[in-house]
C-alpha cells in the first residue's frame, strides 16, 4: 500500500501531574480515556515498563478527521512518540513504528507519518515493513477538502468482494510506474498511472459533489486527480502554483464549502522536541 506524508500537521504537548487526566485543544467528546493520543501513549508507556498516573496533553489540530488525511494515524504517531520522550524511552524508530501499526491495525498511513516522504508498506508473518520513496520537489499536492465526512466503514463496505483479474492487473501495472513518475515529477505518467479500476469508481458515490469537483479540477488545468485515502478529501498533483486561484471560483458555487489547501511533501516525517 502506498503512502504520503504532506506537510500538515497536528501538534502535541505532554507532561506528567500528579494524578488525572487533562486534555486540551480538541473538542469535550474525545477529552477523556478513549482518545486515540491517550490510549497510544498508555500502550508505549507500557511497552517501556511505566505506569501512567497523571498527565496533561495539550493539542494543535490541523488535520481534519475522517476526510482521509491520516488523522488516526497521526494521534496513535504522536501518543506513541510522546511517551517514548517523556520517559526517556529506548524505542527505535522502526520499533516505534512496529507497535504503531498494531494499535492502528494497518501500516498505509503510519508508515508516511512515522518516516515521511512516499511509502510502501506491507505486513509478513504479521510484522510490518516500509520502504521509503523520494518525490520530485516540483511537485505540489492540492486537496479539496470539504465540510463532510466519510465513513471509512462505509468506505471499504461499499467495495466490491471480489475484483475482474484483469481490473487487478490495470492497476497493479500502474503501482512501479506511478512510484519513478513521481520520482522524476514526470505528470504525463503520474496521470496515466493514476488511473484506477479498483475503488474510485466505487467510493466517489459516497462523495457529494465527486463528479463537479473533477470537471472544475479538469478545467482548472489538473492532469492528476485522486481521492485521497477513503475520502472525501480530493487531491490533486499538480506544478502550477496558480491551480488554486484558476479553481477557486468554480468551487465556491458548489452547495458544499471545500477547503483549497496547497500542500508540499514531508520528507522527514515526525518530529520530537524536548521543552
Amino acid at each position: 500500500t502506498l503512502g504520503l506524508a504532506l506537510k500538515l500537521y497536528n501538534e502535541y504537548t505532554f507532561e506528567e501531574i500528579d494524578k488525572g487526566l487533562i486534555i486540551e485543544g480538541c473538542p469535550d467528546i474525545y477529552k477523556n480515556k478513549k482518545n486515540l493520543v491517550y490510549r497510544s501513549f498508555v500502550a508505549a508507556a507500557e511497552k517501556l515498563g511505566k505506569k501512567v498516573d497523571g498527565l496533561k496533553i495539550s493539542m494543535k489540530l490541523n488535520i481534519p478527521v475522517s476526510r482521509g488525511l491520516g488523522s488516526s494515524s497521526a494521534c496513535i504517531v504522536g501518543g506513541v512518540f510522546g511517551a517514548n520522550a517523556l520517559y526517556k524511552g529506548r524505542l527505535t524508530r522502526d520499533e516505534m513504528y512496529e507497535l504503531a501499526v498494531m494499535l492502528e491495525g494497518h501500516p498505509d498511513n503510519i508508515s508516511p507519518c512515522i518516516y515521511g516522504g512516499l511509502t510502501a508498506s506491507l505486513i509478513e508473518n504479521e510484522k510490518p515493513y516500509a520502504i521509503r520513496y523520494d518525490i520530485s520537489n516540483k511537485l505540489k499536492f492540492c486537496a479539496l477538502i470539504p465540510d463532510f465526512k466519510t465513513s471509512t466503514h462505509e468506505a471499504r463496505k461499499i467495495l466490491p468482494k471480489t475484483i475482474d483479474f484483469q481490473d487487478a492487473v490495470f492497476n497493479l501495472s500502474r503501482v512501479a510506474v506511478l512510484l519513478k513518475a513521481l520520482e522524476t515529477g514526470d505528470m504525463e505518467m503520474i496521470r496515466i498511472a493514476l488511473k484506477d479500476k479498483l475503488h474510485q469508481q466505487y467510493r466517489g458515490s459516497l462523495i457529494h459533489e465527486w463528479d463537479e469537483v473533477k470537471a472544475i479540477c479538469v478545467k482548472g488545468g489538473s492532469q492528476a486527480i485522486f481521492i485521497s485515502g477513503s475520502g472525501p478529501t480530493i487531491m490533486n498533483i499538480t506544478k502550477d502554483e496558480r491551480f488554486p486561484v484558476r479553481i477557486k471560483e468554480g468551487m465556491s458555487r458548489l452547495k458544499h464549502n471545500w477547503e483549497i489547501k496547497m500542500l508540499e511533501t514531508d520528507n522527514t516525517g515526525a518530529k520530537v522536541e524536548i521543552l
